[in-house]
């Protein structure tokens, strides 16, 4: 798939069985990306490093996942002038709600696209960063059209067969 285009970052392992969610979507559009596993309380320098170099690296997009207080999409978002789309983890007695709102009240000139809690969430922030990528890739833009394609064609169909 060739050198990493998305970040997929989270704040801890425990989170992979929802950021996995993105990963998959990269994987069915053939979108090359690194999965990292920085915390921006318990391993800030890691967090450093990787928004601070990730625009040299090559990263286009940045996908982060964040459960409890929810600050790595944010930090990230502080320290590159990349694209970060925040997902929030249900990790916490407030079923996501918490790490939602975290995410999605960032201060003015540092935003941050957010997502809904959970698998869907991840979900989505994949297909948007197939959407960020696909403005300069002119095969992934047809794959993405094609894509957006089927998506009705299903639920046409689905419907042509229930008014049968």
């Amino acid at each position: 798939m060739g050198r990493p285009l998305v970040a997929i970052v989270m704040g801890s392992e425990s989170d992979m069985p929802v950021m996995k969610a993105a990963a998959e979507v990269l994987d069915k559009f053939k979108v090359a990306y690194e999965i990292i596993v920085a915390s921006a309380h318990r391993s800030p320098g890691l967090v450093h490093e990787f928004a601070s170099s990730a625009e040299e690296s090559g990263i286009e997009v940045i996908i982060a996942g964040a459960g409890g207080a929810a600050h790595l999409p944010g930090v990230i978002a502080s320290e590159t002038i990349l694209p970060v789309i925040g997902v929030p983890i249900d990790s916490s007695p407030m079923k996501g709600f918490d790490s939602l709102l975290s995410i999605v009240q960032m201060p003015g000139g540092v935003p941050v696209a957010t997502m809904a809690v959970g698998t869907a969430g991840a979900k989505n922030a994949a297909i948007l960063a197939v959407q960020i990528l696909s403005r300069k890739d002119q095969a992934l833009l047809k794959e993405f059209k094609r894509y957006k394609g089927d998506m009705a064609k299903t639920i046409e169909e689905k419907a042509r067969n229930r008014s049968k």
